[in-house]
């Protein structure tokens, strides 16, 4: 590890990287803080960007927007009562009452803190646990890493939504997708139908423009939204936190972090769920749980604290295995692998002075949000009632010019308004879309794996079972799967319950 960490700081801290870093921190929190816009929505949109770039200033950009946005959720949830992300609805719950009370600055300064020291946590626990998970990965073979990615693929139940089918359907649909292009066994052209752009296959990064930007455009058309009217002289509080509220956040701060890592190792879980959990968890063991969903400093922290803690974890299993953590991580897959960066154990012997960098620089990035957060959440907040009407082009322009801007083609763009028109139909079918960005993302190394697995045992299935670590992963996939179809289950149950609590 020490002989690593030297040349990745010399990498690490140069102008280039330093400029990167705070772009990103500044796109992603001004992105995060706008309800409607998330994080998985920035990334895709200046995932183009990174591609004219080598690995660590391009990463250093992604990670900037992906930290960023977890804190800039919590702006517009403390101001307006609305979540700009997700994970940020817990936030809100004591977030906007401490608001109301007149300590809006200083509901974002905890904010600000709590979302700093998570992230720092879990930076940490990625460096030190990283090349140890890293380490345990060179070990496995073909048939291991077929294992390990149907494990991933029982992320697509967690993201399913109410429906596991339906979520299914969507995988499947984005397995198909993968298949676009030349066998990576036999080189023979498969669903190109004469095409010769497509023998290369679909760019990741112009499906996901289609699939998760252009359709929030058309979502957006088929509904008038209304301007946000936001008094910011609100925000003009003195911001003051009493000694005694910070010793109240300490114990919050520090669990929640480490439910955090853990919820975000685990792939498929995710930063809504860790700050739940961490809310629940903190407010259970308060000495003051009266004032959860008053204003309770300790549920700020406690929530924010774990969204930015997952963070770091969900780059755990993704720069070991290549199996992301959430959806968000997937689309940096891509941005590894364009500079030839393929996960696994060569990635910490190999090139490990660029992955030091980059573990390194998460600490930079979090380091880098606590600077602007402190100096910028007045500009944040005026971002926060941007009208739509204006909002709306902009992303359109930055749609197109990413399509075009991958390979400088138009096919690009024909491909990602396609895309956009798919996503829209998905949509009106109710069907979610990051099964299939899971599927897209998955789809070749399982199918390689399994394939190159049966070759070596001359078609025999029992490769699969045969080594340690495919009996873990399989230990794994069925209690995951238990797990899933368990929480299904209580939550059919539950809805039975309240509907005939209904009809009584």
């Amino acid at each position: 590890m020490m002989q690593y960490i030297v040349p990745a700081t010399g990498l690490l801290f140069t102008l280039e990287n330093i400029l990167w870093i705070n772009i990103g921190v500044f796109v992603g929190s001004v992105f995060a803080a706008i309800p409607g816009l998330s994080v998985i929505l920035c990334v895709i949109l200046f995932l183009p960007v990174t591609y004219t770039m080598t690995a660590i200033p391009g990463m250093m950009f992604l990670l900037g927007i992906y930290c960023a946005g977890g804190y800039g959720g919590s702006v517009s949830a403390i101001l307006i009562n609305t979540p700009g992300t997700p994970h940020a609805a817990a936030t809100m719950l004591d977030g906007h009452p401490l608001s109301e009370q007149g300590r809006t600055k200083a509901a974002l300064k905890i904010a600000l803190y709590a979302s700093t020291f998570g992230g720092v946590f879990s930076a940490l626990m990625l460096l030190f646990l990283g090349p140890q998970v890293a380490k345990v990965a060179a070990q496995l073979g073909t048939a291991e890493y077929f294992m390990v990615c149907v494990f991933g693929l029982t992320i697509i139940a967690g993201v399913s939504g109410k429906s596991i089918i339906r979520g299914l359907i969507s995988a499947c649909l984005g397995l198909l997708i993968s298949c676009v292009g030349t066998d990576p066994m036999t080189s023979y052209d498969r669903f190109t139908f004469g095409i010769s752009r497509l023998y290369l296959g679909l760019d990741l990064a112009i499906c996901l423009i289609g699939l998760f930007a252009l359709v929030e455009i058309l979502a957006k058309a088929e509904k008038r939204l209304g301007s946000l009217n936001l008094d910011t002289t609100k925000i003009k509080d003195d911001g003051k936190i009493t000694r005694e509220e910070y010793k109240r956040m300490a114990r919050p701060v520090i669990m929640s972090s480490i439910i955090g890592v853990m919820v975000g190792i685990i792939p498929g879980t995710g930063a809504s769920e860790a700050s739940w959990f961490s809310y629940n968890t903190a407010k259970n063991l308060s000495r003051h749980p009266e004032e959860f969903g008053h204003g309770s400093v300790e549920g700020i922290a406690a929530a924010e604290s774990a969204n930015n803690a997952v963070t770091g974890a969900t780059l755990i299993p993704l720069l070991t295995l290549g199996i992301p953590g959430d959806g968000t991580v997937a689309i940096m897959l891509s941005a590894l692998m364009i500079n030839g960066l393929n996960p696994g154990l060569s990635l910490f012997t190999t090139d490990g002075d660029i992955m030091y960098a980059i573990m390194l620089g998460l600490i930079l990035v979090n380091l880098f949000m606590l600077l602007q957060g402190k100096f910028l959440t007045t500009l944040f907040a005026k971002v926060v009632s941007i009208p739509q009407e204006i909002l709306t082009p902009i992303i359109v322009i930055f749609c197109f010019a990413g399509a075009y801007s991958v390979n400088e083609n138009y096919f690009d763009v024909g491909v990602a308004l396609v895309f956009g028109v798919l996503a829209w139909v998905l949509r009106k079918l109710d069907l979610p879309p990051v099964p299939i960005l899971l599927g897209l993302v998955l789809g070749s190394m399982t199918e390689t794996n399994f394939r190159r697995a049966l070759l070596i045992s001359d078609g025999s299935p029992s490769i699969f079972f045969q080594s340690i670590y495919c009996k873990i992963f399989l230990a794994l996939i069925v209690v995951a799967l238990a797990a899933i179809i368990r929480g299904k289950l209580k939550e059919a149950k539950a809805a039975k319950a309240a509907v005939q609590k209904e009809d009584n």
